[in-house]
């Protein structure tokens, strides 16, 4: 395993950077957005001048398959869009992590290009309103809808099943209500906010455990994730299935966020803990204690920053604490 980042964006990634030498033209939000494309969409001048219009702050492209249509044009047609290639393999949240530390706002909405994104995806006037109703939130998840315009399922709660953390998933949604985590990663994230959780660990390379990872986290360190049903976002195309099979990157998620305990003011490491961890891991004795002693010395540079446990976490959500 890869050490576990103790800072933002600690891991270099080889990159190119295009575009962005002219300020937007009648920016109105203090908001940018990451756009995460994957499917060299057809639609993608319709989509970028359609972001241009809606007045962010800054608009930052993430191009992970390059080859799939000509950028050079695109940098060509839109000079205050920020288009980033990666030269080497990366996940979401390394797309997300480069695109939070490129970004110029206070807020940033992550969005991908299998949505329909029009010129009227979020007005001044609704983002004002939508922040200033977030109560401080680390990130505010819009509704999701598919493209026959049925919603999506969007509130998750965990839930401990013989003594085994789980998430389930729940229909009912109403503005302000709390959720686990963000679908898809999907969210206006407070950027201040996410850079101080340290974004998303590129050592998770499975994208569900590592959303869910940086999304506990944050509520085990005292922040929020909030519903909003004042803005709504609709896929043009299929859902994207989440893959939760438990594999090294869920171990290494259960090592940050489940096995750190809450004592007086701070998060602590049992020993005994390791134990369990071994009978989990399929790693062998000496690999385990390795992995198991890294976590806990992430832990411990980060131990006042816990405001809960995941026992608590739990316990609050089926209390209606959450909030």
């Amino acid at each position: 395993m890869n050490t576990i980042p103790s800072i933002f964006n600690e891991r270099q990634i080889n990159m190119t950077v295009l575009g962005g030498t002219e300020v937007p033209s009648g920016k109105k939000m203090n908001i940018s957005v990451v756009l995460i494309n994957s499917l060299g969409s057809h639609f993608r001048i319709q989509m970028l001048e359609n972001l241009v219009k809606c007045g962010f702050k800054s608009v930052v492209s993430m191009e992970p398959n390059p080859n799939s249509y000509n950028i050079e044009e695109f940098v060509s047609r839109f000079p205050s869009i920020r288009f980033i290639v990666p030269l080497e393999p990366v996940t979401d949240g390394d797309l997300i992590n480069i695109g939070m530390a490129e970004s110029c706002a206070d807020y940033v909405l992550v969005v991908r290009d299998s949505f329909h994104l029009n010129s009227s995806l979020l007005t001044p006037n609704l983002a004002d309103n939508i922040i200033k109703s977030s109560d401080n939130a680390f990130c505010i998840v819009p509704r999701l809808l598919s493209c026959e315009k049925q919603g999506l399922p969007i509130r998750f709660i965990p839930y401990a099943s013989h003594s085994k953390f789980r998430v389930e998933t729940e229909s009912s949604v109403y503005d302000g209500m709390p959720t686990l985590y963000p679908f898809d990663f999907i969210g206006l994230y407070n950027r201040q906010k996410f850079m101080q959780l340290g974004g998303f660990d590129y050592t998770i390379t499975s994208s569900y455990w590592q959303n869910l990872d940086l999304a506990v986290r944050a509520w085990l360190w005292g922040e929020k994730i909030l519903l909003s049903t004042l803005f709504q976002l609709e896929y043009a195309g299929e859902i994207p299935v989440e893959d939760r099979t438990v594999n090294v990157s869920s171990l290494r998620f259960y090592l940050k966020n489940l096995v750190p305990k809450f004592k007086e003011d701070h998060g602590v490491v049992p020993a005994s803990a390791f134990i369990g961890y071994l009978f989990r891991s399929n790693s062998g004795f000496f690999e385990s204690r390795k992995e198991f002693l890294e976590a806990r010395r992430w832990i411990e540079k980060n131990k006042y920053r816990f405001r809960m446990d995941g026992s608590e976490l739990i316990k609050n959500w089926s209390m209606g604490k959450e909030k």
